[in-house]
């Protein structure tokens, strides 16, 4: 399944993107890949990437897992802000 997701972050893309890349390892864990990651034209402070997942319960598990919350919010990740918009092959 494919998602696309998008959070707003409050610590600047370049501190997003070193730790984004820096949880590949984690993501393999959960069986996810990265298809694209970005930000609006206009503002880098809206994150989007889409990704590939075996499930949505793939998904869940990864976004419980304390490792990667904490990633998240050190690369200043607003948790609150998060959209998952589902995609049809």
């Amino acid at each position: 399944m494919k998602i696309i997701m998008n959070v707003r972050i409050t610590q600047g893309y370049e501190k997003w993107v070193e730790l984004f890349r820096s949880a590949g390892a984690v993501r393999e864990q959960f069986d996810i890949t990265v298809l694209a990651y970005g930000h609006d034209k206009d503002d880098d402070s809206s994150v989007y990437q889409v990704l590939e997942v075996e499930s949505m319960e793939k998904m869940q598990e990864a976004m419980s897992n304390p490792e990667l919350q904490k990633m998240r919010t050190d690369a200043g990740v607003d948790l609150e802000s998060q959209r998952v918009t589902f995609l049809v092959e």
